[in-house]
């Protein structure tokens, strides 16, 4: 916590004004750790907080209560200044179980606020959790500002007169309890939470009046309490004027390609199999009727691509989304949508690997697979949104270019993108980039694969328009004719061809702009969802006097045209990324460059600090 001054003394308990906070959640996965943190970053975004948040998922269906895999965790940052991550190490940890503890004390700064439920503190979850001892008596959390709550008798004790409810939904409330704490801990105002509340139960009174009464009693306790001595205030952050909401990368993602179908006049179509952590694209395009959106859970991956690729080939904007080892099924049907030359997205919420993996962690690990994981010489544009917000922008992006270019692009976000959230102002329609996605008509001298001097696109021809029919399938096609071809001169013209359209996409978008310096001593390439983390410690690299610079690419194929330009201005190249090095890979390859790759593979984004002392390191070398 980054603390200015106290402020005040209000019958003996101060007021400390800090810079920003973070906080972690953490729990059974029944314990609500997920809404806990999610009401707690809404109603900071009502108080103007700018705010980065990280949602931690157990990877394992149904783990056993009280157990290391099924710990829940949500940790946010929020603050009076522009931030970039959600922080880190938390500065406070709450703990409901002796399992979240273990699973996340390594993480609390030193001297940091522990919050912890003794209630759940038993032989038999500590022997869970593998303690031989309970570190609540044992002398090892010294190092920390330890506050020891029965938060589950306290919140028994709020609601066992107020309502008539089994002991089980009782004790389901104690995570409002928490909250209550600490909503008065940090100077937040309960009202939001009590009308979302009112709204989600309105049909069920009792759980209305037990978790708001839970809510009002956490709160009064810390008031009361003599143990609280202080509590926080953080004040609203300095932002542009604008309408503002608090949204999701996987939000974003599902507004912006509604914005997309608007924008290119043409209806969308989404097929998806529900696969985490890509299924609340599904769920929230399934809310868009109003914008003639139309959705299709289907029966499997295979199924949801090909449904995708015979919506664009009637005219709408196909897209279908999925996770790694979905975009492996659907690699042989996106050679059909290559070489049909249709324009089809498939969004791609990258998570760790291989095979099922690690479905709720976050991992960059299918940028090899998104550039080659297709049979034949098969290339499709690629583009990664680098935070939260900016997915809105990059999935319109995404069919932008489809439909210019008349080509597949897969849209590269991750775990972190999509379940992480930040305040994003809502654009005006005006400020959107207006693109044309218009259907071929002319009958006349009609040929399926004429080709547009400029993108080498081939005319977007519905079927049942009179006078244009034409053969389209897998096969290889004839030039201009798209008649089935097996002439060896015609395939490499045609191999050619495709290659040189995605190539021509570098032309039609934005040259890279450096963060800092145009050269310099080291130059640290990022793309995807490292973004914050990169450009806060390059920041803090050029407080201390580094020439240090940085470019995040968000077209990845292919490559912003002066990309090799800027690493050869630039002593050191340096790419951290959440896989082994295949952006380092593709760089190397392409350009010639000695750079440096800095992997990590934990299924949890880059700290600050640890891009700084890599970046120090390299720098020295």
């Amino acid at each position: 916590m980054e603390s200015m001054t106290i402020l005040n003394n209000v019958e003996d308990k101060h007021i400390e004004e800090l810079e920003s906070v973070t906080i972690r959640f953490a729990g059974d996965s029944g314990d609500g750790m997920q809404l806990t943190g999610t009401q707690f970053t809404k109603t900071s975004a009502i108080v103007g907080n700018d705010i980065s948040t990280l949602p931690d998922f157990p990877a394992e269906i149904r783990a056993p209560a009280g157990s290391l895999p099924g710990v829940s965790g949500f940790q946010l940052n929020f603050s009076n200044h522009d931030i970039r991550t959600p922080g880190d190490e938390p500065n406070v940890l709450v703990a409901m179980n002796p399992a979240a503890l273990k699973v996340n004390l390594a993480d609390l700064e030193p001297g940091g606020i522990l919050l912890v439920n003794t209630d759940a503190f038993s032989d038999n979850n500590l022997k869970k959790a593998g303690y031989g001892s309970n570190p609540l008596e044992d002398g090892s959390l010294t190092g920390y500002r330890l506050f020891k709550l029965p938060i589950t008798t306290l919140n028994r004790a709020a609601l066992r007169d107020e309502v008539e409810l089994p002991p089980k939904e009782i004790d389901r409330c104690k995570n409002f309890w928490a909250l209550g704490l600490m909503y008065w801990l940090y100077d937040r105002p309960l009202e939001p939470t009590m009308n979302w509340v009112n709204e989600k139960f309105k049909k069920k009174p009792d759980v209305v009046k037990a978790n708001v009464t839970a809510l009002k009693a956490g709160f009064a306790y810390a008031e009361a309490a003599e143990i609280f001595t202080t509590h926080y205030r953080v004040r609203k952050a300095a932002i542009a004027p604008g309408k503002y909401r608090n949204i999701t990368g996987n939000e974003a993602t599902a507004l912006g390609f509604v914005a997309a179908s608007v924008l290119a006049g043409r209806p969308l179509f989404y097929a998806s199999y529900p696969i985490t952590p890509a299924s609340d694209i599904l769920h929230e395009l399934s809310m868009r009727k109003n914008f003639g959106v139309k959705t299709f859970q289907a029966e499997d991956e295979i199924a949801a691509v090909c449904a995708a690729i015979g919506a664009s080939f009637t005219g709408n904007l196909g897209l279908t989304g999925t996770s790694g080892p979905g975009l492996a099924l659907k690699s042989e049907a996106l050679g059909l949508a290559v070489m049909t030359e249709l324009p089809v997205v498939v969004v791609n919420v990258q998570r760790g690997g291989p095979s099922t993996g690690l479905p709720t962690k976050t991992e960059q690990a299918d940028l090899l697979q998104a550039m080659f994981g297709r049979n034949g010489e098969c290339p499709v544009a690629i583009v990664a949104p680098a935070t939260p917000g900016d997915c809105f922008h990059m999935a319109i992006e995404a069919f932008r270019i489809a439909t210019r270019y008349m080509l597949p692009v897969i849209y590269l976000s991750d775990g972190y993108l999509g379940n992480g959230a930040e305040p994003w102002r809502v654009p005006a329609m005006d400020e959107l980039p207006r693109f044309e996605a218009n259907l071929y008509k002319d009958p006349d001298n009609f040929q399926a694969y004429a080709r547009d001097p400029q993108t080498l696109a081939r005319p977007w021809a519905v079927p049942g328009t009179p006078g244009l029919e034409h053969r389209i399938g897998g096969l290889e096609k004839q030039d201009i004719t798209g008649n089935v071809s097996y002439d060896p001169e015609n395939h490499m013209h045609m191999v050619e061809t495709r290659a040189a359209k995605v190539a021509r996409i570098a032309d039609d978008i934005p040259e890279l702009e450096p963060f800092g310096e145009r050269e310099g001593r080291l130059l640290v390439v990022g793309w995807g969802s490292t973004h914050g983390s990169i450009t806060s410690a390059v920041e803090e690299m050029q407080g201390r006097g580094r020439s240090v610079s940085s470019v995040h690419l968000r077209h990845l194929n292919p490559f912003p045209r002066n990309l090799g330009e800027l690493l050869g201005r630039f002593d050191r190249v340096l790419v951290p990324e959440l896989n082994m090095g295949q952006l380092w890979l593709l760089m190397r390859a392409k350009y010639l460059v000695p750079a440096i790759s800095f992997p990590k593979v934990k299924g949890k984004p880059f700290k600050i600090s640890e891009l700084t002392a890599k970046m120090e390191e390299v720098y020295e070398d």
